[in-house]
C-alpha cells in the first residue's frame, strides 16, 4: 500500500469486497489438538479457559465486522479486549466488560526515523496518551516510519532523540509506548511494509535500550519477526523484558494461525507464558474463512 492509504487515525483503508469475502466465506473447522479438551460457550464455540495468555482482537483485520459485533464475539469466546480502535469506542468497550489493550496513534507511514516527522508524531502521541490515561488503556502504538535512504546510524540516532522527547510524558501518564517492528520483505498491502526502518528485532530493541525508559517497549509481532529473522522463541526468551505487546498471524499470507501455515503458535504461547508476561496478545490475522470460527480456533490454539 502507499503511505497515504490510511484513515485519519493511522489505520488502513481496505477493499471492502475482498474483506467481505474473507470474513464471510465458510470453511471446515480446525481439528482439536491431540489431548485437548475444549471449553465451550452455550452455543458450542470455544471459550478461553486457562487465562495464561490474555487475548485480544485487533479490529482492522476482521472488517466488515464492526465493534459491536466483535465485542459480542469477544465476550462469547473469552477475549478481554478489542484493540487498535479509535478512542470514541473505548467507553462502549468498557460498558461491555472489555477494554482496548493498545490504542492507535500516528500510523506507520511516518515515525521517529526522520527528524522532520517528529513534531507531528509527538503531537499525536501526546493526545493519545492523554486519552489512554483517562480511559484505562495501558498502551499506545508507535512506529519508526520508512528509511528513505537513511543510514542505519542516522536513523537510530533520530529514533532515540525523538522517542526521548515523549517517554517522560508516557511515564507521567503511566501508559506504555509500544514501538512496532514490521517486515519489509512482503510487497503486499498490509502484509509487509517495504523500506520500513525498524524491520529488525535486534535493531528495534537496541533503540529501546538506548532510550532507557520502562514506558517504551516493543510490539513483538510474531508474523513479522518470523518473516524477517525467525528464531521466534529464542527472541521471546532473549527480549521478554522489553516486550509490551504481542501480535499474531499465520505465515505465509497473514491469515489464520492454524496448521495451514508454518508458525507453531501453541509452542510460542507456552514460551510467552513461561516469561511471566502479563499483558496482551492481539489476534491480527486476516481470515480467509468465517471470522467467528477462525477467532474461536485462534483462541483455543493460544489458550495454553
Amino acid at each position: 500500500m502507499t503511505p497515504d492509504d490510511r484513515t485519519a487515525d493511522g489505520l488502513p483503508h481496505f477493499n471492502r469486497r475482498r474483506m467481505m469475502q474473507s470474513a464471510l466465506a465458510g470453511a471446515a473447522g480446525l481439528s482439536l489438538a491431540a489431548g485437548s479438551s475444549p471449553a465451550c460457550a452455550d452455543d458450542g464455540e470455544y471459550k478461553i479457559k486457562n487465562g495464561r495468555i490474555r487475548q485480544s482482537i485487533v479490529a482492522w483485520c476482521f472488517k466488515p465486522l464492526g465493534i459491536p459485533q466483535l465485542a459480542e464475539i469477544a465476550k462469547a469466546q473469552g477475549y478481554e479486549s478489542i484493540e487498535l480502535v479509535p478512542a470514541e469506542h473505548w467507553s462502549f468497550l468498557k460498558d461491555q466488560g472489555l477494554r482496548c489493550a493498545i490504542g492507535s496513534s500516528h500510523g506507520f507511514a511516518k515515525g521517529f526515523a526522520h527528524t522532520e516527522e517528529h513534531e507531528q508524531c509527538l503531537q499525536v502521541l501526546k493526545r493519545e496518551l492523554d486519552l489512554a490515561a483517562a480511559h484505562d488503556v495501558p498502551s499506545i502504538i508507535t512506529f519508526s516510519g520508512f528509511r528513505r535512504e537513511l543510514t542505519t546510524e542516522d536513523g537510530v540516532k533520530n529514533m532515540v532523540a525523538g522517542l526521548k522527547k515523549i517517554v517522560g510524558y508516557a511515564e507521567e501518564k503511566n501508559v506504555t509506548l509500544c514501538l512496532e517492528m514490521l517486515n519489509s520483505r512482503v510487497p503486499v498491502e498490509m502484509k509487509g511494509h517495504p523500506d520500513y526502518f525498524c524491520d529488525d528485532m535486534d535493531l528495534t530493541i537496541d533503540i529501546i535500550k538506548q532510550v532507557g525508559s520502562p514506558r517504551l517497549k516493543v510490539l513483538f509481532d510474531v508474523y513479522h519477526v518470523q518473516i524477517m529473522q525467525g528464531d521466534v522463541i529464542t527472541r521471546i526468551k532473549q527480549y521478554h523484558e522489553y516486550v509490551g505487546h504481542y501480535h499474531t498471524a499465520g505465515n505465509p499470507g497473514r491469515n489464520e494461525i492454524d496448521d495451514t501455515q508454518e508458525i507453531n503458535y501453541p509452542g510460542i504461547m507456552r514460551a510467552i507464558a513461561e516469561t511471566k508476561y502479563d499483558a496482551y496478545v492481539g489476534q491480527e490475522f486476516i481470515p480467509l474463512r468465517d471470522a467467528r470460527k477462525s477467532l474461536a480456533e485462534a483462541a483455543q490454539l493460544c489458550d495454553v
